[in-house]
């Protein structure tokens, strides 16, 4: 451990899930400032160098910071009614053919104002934070035209200078087709294109750029223009891909070496090989599966097969997926999906962190990262897999200061 001036702080006699495996040896985690500058078994540790530290906290689990790296936490409205139509056998691609859907929360969000849309995030965010998360993705997608995708963004930019968590902002422009473009998809990427992208990209607002490549969303010779675009632009891109069919949107998204595909129930061998060799992840989203109480499960051994990272998110939205509770997709993906309890785990923080490109910075407690961890009230790490139980969280670290418990 090296030697400081500055206090130090110490978590000890830890089981410790570091991102990557488990240490089930009392371990402790040494803190100077932002940055964990000590991990290893406690007995290790000196003396003079346990004396020397402020003791934050014993026992229990410790796990990196959660990350949700798949939400849509900014939108107006709600779509309760639209739940009820599906429990009476209507389904999602007809829900949207009606006007409803994605296109019924356009209409709320562009109506709602930055202040409106704000507070409301701001619930679902702080919901997200008590579950142990210091790291969300926030798409936009639910204004179609620019000002209202640059207001989601400037509205998701706001969450993260105003809250102890990092954000990360996606455009999503072509999310859906919006009603002023009836008939007419390839002028609507046009204005994506060409003026969207280049000004997300110019204020600063976007990270990386999404497309919704579905029968009910964009072609692949459309989501191609869109990835054309933000790699002129120097974003990153990512799909949501191969949810209701299989088009091959994830392949053409591995040709752009994209951070990530998501859904993918309907993937097929060729799709996966194509993003094994681009080094994409594949998002899992369970909670979408669940809500629209799908039955085609993405294709586990086949990821596993080619080593494609597996990466959790809740999707979060008013939806498809109306939860905020990044904890119960660690066992609805064990439960539906047949993921291992250590899958999960890495799902939610050493693969998510790659899905948003930030492998070398997040998602693992490692000497030299930022102090974002948690402390569980928990035996093992697999109690946090098979149990839904809120209120464990006992400590959330947000760069070396706690900010829940």
């Amino acid at each position: 451990m090296p030697t400081t001036t500055n206090p130090l702080r110490l978590w000890t006699d830890l089981t410790l899930f570091d991102g990557v495996q488990i240490h089930t040896q009392s371990m402790a985690v040494v803190v100077e400032g932002e940055r964990i500058v000590w991990v290893g078994p406690k007995t290790e540790l000196s003396a003079s160098q346990l004396a020397s530290a402020d003791l934050m906290g014993t026992g229990g689990v410790m796990t990196p910071g959660l990350i949700d790296c798949h939400t849509h936490l900014v939108f107006g409205g709600d779509r309760a009614d639209e739940f009820a139509q599906r429990l009476e056998g209507v389904s999602y691609a007809e829900i949207a053919a009606q006007g409803g859907g994605i296109l019924s929360t356009v209409k709320a969000t562009r109506a709602a104002s930055e202040e409106e849309l704000f507070t409301s995030a701001q619930a679902r965010l702080e919901a997200l934070m008590a579950d142990g998360v210091t790291m969300v993705e926030i798409k936009s997608g639910y204004g179609l035209t620019m000002a209202d995708e640059l207001k989601m963004l400037r509205v998701a930019r706001r969450l993260g200078e105003q809250n102890p968590v990092h954000i990360r902002t996606t455009l999503l422009g072509a999310h859906a087709l919006p009603p002023e473009y009836a008939g007419q998809p390839d002028a609507y990427i046009d204005l994506i294109c060409e003026q969207m992208i280049p000004q997300a990209a110019a204020e600063g607002l976007a990270d990386a750029v999404d497309v919704f490549c579905e029968g009910i969303g964009f072609s692949v010779a459309q989501c191609e223009r869109v990835f054309q675009a933000a790699q002129r632009h120097g974003l990153a891109v990512k799909a949501h891909a191969e949810q209701l069919s299989n088009l091959g949107g994830s392949a053409l998204a591995a040709r752009y070496q994209a951070l990530s595909v998501d859904h993918i129930e309907w993937l097929d061998e060729a799709g996966v090989s194509a993003m094994a060799q681009a080094g994409t992840v594949a998002t899992l989203l369970p909670g979408a599966f669940y809500t629209l109480r799908d039955t085609q499960v993405p294709p586990i051994d086949l990821l596993r097969q080619y080593g494609v990272p597996l990466a959790l998110a809740t999707d979060g939205n008013p939806g498809s997926s109306p939860i905020f509770q990044l904890t119960l997709m660690l066992n609805m993906a064990c439960t539906l999906f047949r993921l291992t309890p250590l899958e999960a785990l890495q799902g939610v923080t050493k693969n998510a962190a790659k899905a948003l490109g930030l492998a070398e910075q997040a998602g693992v407690i490692a000497p030299g990262r930022h102090a974002d961890f948690c402390l569980w009230r928990a035996r093992n790490p697999y109690e946090l897999v098979s149990t839904v139980q809120p209120g464990r969280l006992q400590q959330r670290v947000f760069r070396g200061a706690v900010t829940h418990g």
